[in-house]
């Protein structure tokens, strides 16, 4: 049925070759979403997933949790800004590294603690605090969303370019119609005549 639609040989006396244009564009698009906007997700699913592994397991190798003691009570002037989770706060905790030396520092630490309870604290490997290394699921999702953006940018482009070749091909049906109707037109008006 397709080829029949497309063909040359099956056009109507109205069919223009704009609309053979824009049929085949359509044919084009239909299948090029169908085949690349998968393509790209899964390739860039994959890229990215790399690349956060890779920058998740040096995280890992370069930080470490140690167990601290709260040296004094959480005060809401060193509470902790709105980037950081709600529910902690900033205190100085002790904690011995394992060269036997005892260590202080402002670290976070839950806004319910008390002075002496125990506390885990993520260092780097000069010793500063840091945030927790990524977890699996956060690769996962990176690497998911990041391709279910290419996807998405994939289609929209493919679609957006099939939008301008059919607003080509319907400005240029519209002129064919206009030269056609000034050809024919005079014709049909003085019929009568």
């Amino acid at each position: 049925m397709r080829t029949r639609v497309l063909s040359r040989r099956r056009r109507g006396p109205l069919c223009r070759r704009s609309d053979v244009v824009e049929a085949w564009t359509a044919v084009a698009v239909t299948v090029l979403l169908c085949l690349t906007v998968p393509l790209a997700g899964v390739l860039t699913t994959r890229w990215t997933y790399a690349d956060a592994r890779a920058a998740a397991d040096e995280q890992r190798a370069d930080r470490h949790r140690v167990r601290a003691e709260v040296l004094e009570r959480p005060s809401k002037a060193q509470a902790s800004s709105g980037s950081e989770r709600r529910n902690a706060t900033r205190a100085t905790v002790r904690w011995t590294d394992p060269d036997g030396g005892a260590r202080t520092a402002l670290a976070r630490v839950p806004a319910h603690v008390r002075p002496g309870e125990p506390v885990h604290v993520w260092l780097d490997s000069r010793g500063r605090e840091v945030l927790p290394p990524v977890d699996d699921a956060s690769v996962w999702q990176y690497g998911v969303g990041m391709g279910t953006l290419a996807a998405g940018s994939t289609a929209a482009v493919l679609l957006l370019a099939h939008r301008a070749v059919r607003r080509a091909a319907l400005r240029r049906r519209l002129e064919e119609w206009e030269r056609d109707w000034a050809r024919t037109g005079p014709l049909w008006t003085h019929r009568g005549v």
